[in-house]
């Protein structure tokens, strides 16, 4: 196993609006969050992260504004909009349904 995990299709944006859920952050920032929370599980390239975000920002899901970081330098930082609250809550629930439904499939064997 090359110990690289595979995200099925759509569960990135999933877990970016998980992560804007809780804090508003920039986008390298997201990628360590995940990266610490998934027990170094995840990494995300930055190739797959910021399509990610421009295509949910485009959504209405999640919004940017320009900043500066903790070391002075000029960031954009994203969180998540009423519209995509609304969608994390949506996905959530689809997802459980999934999970438990795999998880029944699994257990026949």
């Amino acid at each position: 196993m090359s110990g690289r995990l595979d995200l099925p299709q759509g569960t990135l944006d999933l877990l970016i609006l998980t992560t804007l859920s809780l804090a508003p952050m920039h986008g390298w920032a997201i990628s360590e969050r995940l990266h610490q929370v998934s027990e170094a599980t995840l990494t995300i390239p930055q190739g797959s992260l910021y399509p990610a975000l421009h295509r949910l920002e485009r959504r209405g899901w999640i919004a940017a504004e320009w900043g500066a970081s903790d070391n002075n330098r000029r960031t954009k930082t994203y969180h998540l909009t009423r519209s995509g609250r609304k969608q994390l809550a949506a996905d959530r629930a689809a997802w459980a349904t999934l999970t438990r439904t795999v998880e029944l499939v699994l257990g026949m064997g």
